[in-house]
């Protein structure tokens, strides 16, 4: 099997021909901020860092040092890609975000890369813009705390405080 019919890196189950490979050659634009994450992982999988480095938006491309992108590229094993969530993004779209886990070893020490991904449109393109780490809603209490002094949850008919609360 050649390399461009190899199943892409980025989790789509298409053949690299088919999928990531023209858009990181530049023969077909990326339609969405997704298709543009998949192929960046991609890159990164297959050592494609002029993709990289193009794909960035011009406004923080000054910011990424090309040896360092080529270093973790060839020195890390890909092991996956999993897209979480999308916001916005699409064809129509000029701007988006993607959740996404890209999973990768250096070394024997497994790593799950969590990130949520700007991108922007820039001349018509999708580029990536920045990351930073997907943040969580904090935990809201539905039920009513249990008193120390109410009935243990538990039935046992003793207070929570000398039943299950005895430990906190």
């Amino acid at each position: 099997m050649s390399d461009t019919t190899k199943i892409c890196s980025c989790g789509t189950k298409r053949p690299y021909s088919d999928c990531c490979e023209p858009i990181i050659k530049g023969t077909l634009p990326a339609p969405t901020a997704e298709t543009t994450m998949r192929a960046r992982y991609t890159a990164f999988a297959r050592g494609e860092v002029d993709f990289l480095l193009s794909s960035h938006h011009s406004k923080t491309r000054g910011q990424v040092k090309r040896r360092e992108l080529e270093e973790w590229s060839k020195k890390s094993s890909w092991q996956g890609l999993e897209v979480l969530a999308t916001e916005k993004g699409g064809e129509a779209d000029d701007t988006g975000s993607v959740s996404f886990v890209a999973r990768y070893k250096t070394g024997t020490a497994p790593t799950e890369h969590r990130e949520k991904a700007q991108f922007e449109k820039e001349d018509g393109q999708w580029r990536f813009v920045d990351g930073g780490p997907i943040t969580h809603a904090p935990v809201v209490r539905t039920a009513p705390k249990v008193g120390r002094n109410d009935p243990c949850h538990c039935g046992s008919g003793k207070k929570f405080k000398k039943c299950h609360g005895a430990n906190e």
